[in-house]
């Protein structure tokens, strides 16, 4: 697996559930925009529900950062619409991307090969498509969309942040 922090983000376009509604999506789509793009390994499990409900409740955050939360797994975009229905009452305020191919997990180096699944990836990607940030955890630990955001607000500063800086806070001046 190669690091994808300060490279291109590899571009791709997959079915999505999006409003209820499944569309297309590109990750172009998104150029000009700052994107929290994260993978979770499967629909109707244990923690994936915890991740994504946890999204959706800051979501309105992340948009008011100017940045568009987009998840996805190797999951159908049908799989993705029944989960919605049933977990989340057909509500949920970004896109769930369908990976059925791999392809996407594989292109950011998230693809457990033997499993046929993903890791939990989440990347920070700038308006310029450049990968900022990148956390993978293993199966079984689910991440902080807190921690997501404050990430996301610190480099969005464009200034040199010390450990557990908060948007308000000082910097150490410019990047």
């Amino acid at each position: 697996m190669s690091v994808l922090v300060g490279k291109q983000a590899p571009d791709f376009t997959a079915k999505a559930t999006d409003g209820g509604e499944i569309k297309e999506i590109s990750l172009s789509d998104y150029k000009g925009k700052w994107v929290v793009l994260f993978f979770y390994p499967l629909d109707f499990t244990f923690v994936c529900p915890t991740e994504i409900k946890a999204y959706n409740e800051l979501n309105d955050e992340f948009n008011k950062a100017g940045a568009a939360v987009l998840g996805g797994s190797i999951d159908s975009a049908y799989s993705h619409s029944a989960w919605i229905q049933r977990d989340f009452g057909g509500k949920l305020n970004f896109p769930l991307i369908a990976d059925v191919t791999k392809e996407i997990s594989r292109k950011f180096g998230i693809l457990i090969e033997e499993a046929g699944i993903s890791l939990r990836g989440t990347f920070i990607i700038d308006p310029q498509g450049k990968v900022q940030s990148c956390q993978i955890n293993n199966l079984a630990v689910g991440r902080s969309t807190e921690e997501t955001l404050r990430l996301l607000k610190a480099f969005q500063s464009g200034e040199l942040c010390p450990v557990n800086w908060k948007e308000g806070a000082t910097t150490l001046g410019k990047a």
